[in-house]
């Protein structure tokens, strides 16, 4: 069995096929040619896990076996399909790894981060002179096991801080055990849709006023576009986001030109597409989200929209995401996010060399699934404790309502008093060669969220 969870580098796919068949590199010979004539004639099922990171280039491999080698048959696992000759596709409920964590990207990179900043904290004395635990659940991305997995944090272990969810219903579901019934703090990582305003909850990624208010004007000063399309999933932070995309851009002279909402599992994006050529969008807002997204980038690019001059934009897509479609797909996708691997301040740097020593060739260090988040509120987190001088939820509390740390991922953040939000640096970037790059930094943008209700 191929194990592609720990390869990050979408080239080192076929190395680690090649390893695993024990096939060495040839100075005359590709190797993917190699694996594929050392496989030639024989009889044999090829189990490859966790595909979804590094889609494209496990897809290649996988034809080129597959086209010289007529006995051999492939099993993949995978977030999304490979869009492969002759696949077949089984829906299965999300499995985990040892440890409890689900084998994604997301997952990985997430409690990668976790780990890295606990090491850290316990490596300098840990907190009030005691080392701090790290206990980590998978919510398998299944709202019942997130709810269940946070029940058994705050009544068995007794937690003093839930850090965690990627989806908003996921945070709506540790909200429930942990915030209204244990009345526990409970700090949300990831970009989401804004509005969560309660006393016990921090978010600590971007929200709309962050993303879309900066990076719509500059969009459409930019590149003129004045005709947006909104194809959407159907949950509650792609709502939240086109309306406030609708707002910004009608206020600047633009138009919405069509605004369409699909089951998150929906893959048949036909005659959306067809309608976005047919009603000459210039700019497509894309908040549809896996296992939908390959084959809607896929569907756009085939019909020419880039081709012709378009623009495809899509606020949550970082560089793991990148693995997932064909580079030439999304050549040219607009994003903002709080940080990218290319934001060149030295602590970035150092941190992200720091990570990839740590976790050489495992999930990639970004913003887009909560990574940047995850780090900002457990050093928040920390920095509270310090500035209380205990554990005590409503001294915490308060200290955290205006933490501030000078160094995180993309530079400083700090709560905005009285928000549980925090202000931070935003950039944009562009799809570049299956890379970003960024074009702009837009400095700290206030998150401008609700005054929360003090208890």
């Amino acid at each position: 069995m191929v194990e592609l969870a720990s390869v990050g580098d979408p080239a080192s796919v076929t190395a680690a096929i090649a390893t695993v068949l024990g096939v060495t590199p040839q100075a005359d010979t590709a190797l993917i040619d190699a694996v594929a004539d050392a496989l030639g004639g024989r009889r044999l099922l090829l189990v490859v896990d966790n595909c979804e990171h590094v889609l494209a280039a496990a897809g290649s491999a996988i034809e080129a076996i597959l086209g010289r080698s007529g006995n051999v048959k492939i099993l993949t696992t995978s977030r999304e399909t490979l869009a492969v000759d002759g696949e077949t596709v089984l829906t299965v409920a999300p499995l985990a790894l040892e440890g409890g964590v689900t084998s994604s990207f997301m997952g990985i990179a997430n409690v990668n981060v976790a780990k890295m900043v606990i090491d850290d904290i316990n490596a300098r004395g840990g907190l009030l002179g005691r080392e701090v635990e790290l206990f980590i659940e998978d919510s398998a991305t299944d709202d019942s096991v997130a709810e269940a997995v946070a029940t058994k944090l705050v009544e068995r272990v007794d937690v003093d801080v839930v850090v965690g969810g990627i989806y908003s219903s996921t945070r709506q579901a540790i909200k429930g055990p942990v915030v209204d019934q244990a009345e526990k703090l409970s700090i949300y990582p990831e970009q989401y849709e804004g509005q969560e305003c309660h006393p016990l909850i921090f978010c600590t990624g971007p929200v709309p006023a962050q993303q879309v208010e900066p990076f719509f004007p500059w969009l459409m000063q930019q590149t003129g576009a004045r005709r947006f399309y909104m194809p959407s999933a159907d949950y509650i932070w792609p709502h939240t986001m086109n309306k406030k995309v609708r707002e910004v851009v009608t206020a600047r002279g633009g138009e919405i030109v069509g605004e369409e909402y699909f089951p998150l599992d929906h893959t048949d994006y036909e005659r959306v597409v067809a309608d976005i050529m047919a009603t000459g969008a210039e700019v497509v807002f894309n908040t549809i989200v896996p296992p939908g997204l390959t084959p809607f980038v896929e569907q756009l690019h085939s019909a020419g929209f880039t081709a012709r001059g378009g623009h495809l934009v899509c606020t949550y897509f970082d560089e793991n995401f990148l693995n997932l479609v064909p580079a030439d797909h999304v050549e040219g996708l607009y994003g903002c996010l709080d940080y990218y691997r290319d934001v060149d301040d030295p602590f970035s740097i150092e941190l992200l060399n720091r990570y990839e020593s740590l976790y050489p060739g495992s999930a990639m260090f970004t913003a887009g699934s909560a990574c940047t988040g995850t780090y900002r509120a457990l050093k928040l987190w920390k920095a509270a404790v310090n500035e209380a001088g205990s554990l005590n939820q409503e001294h915490v509390i308060e200290a955290l309502d205006h933490a501030r740390i000078e160094h995180g991922p993309g530079g400083p953040a700090e709560m905005v008093p009285g928000e549980h939000h925090v202000r931070m640096n935003m950039y944009i970037a562009r799809s570049e060669g299956g890379t970003f790059k960024v074009v702009k930094n837009l400095g700290h943008i206030d998150p401008k969220e609700c005054q929360v209700a003090q208890t």
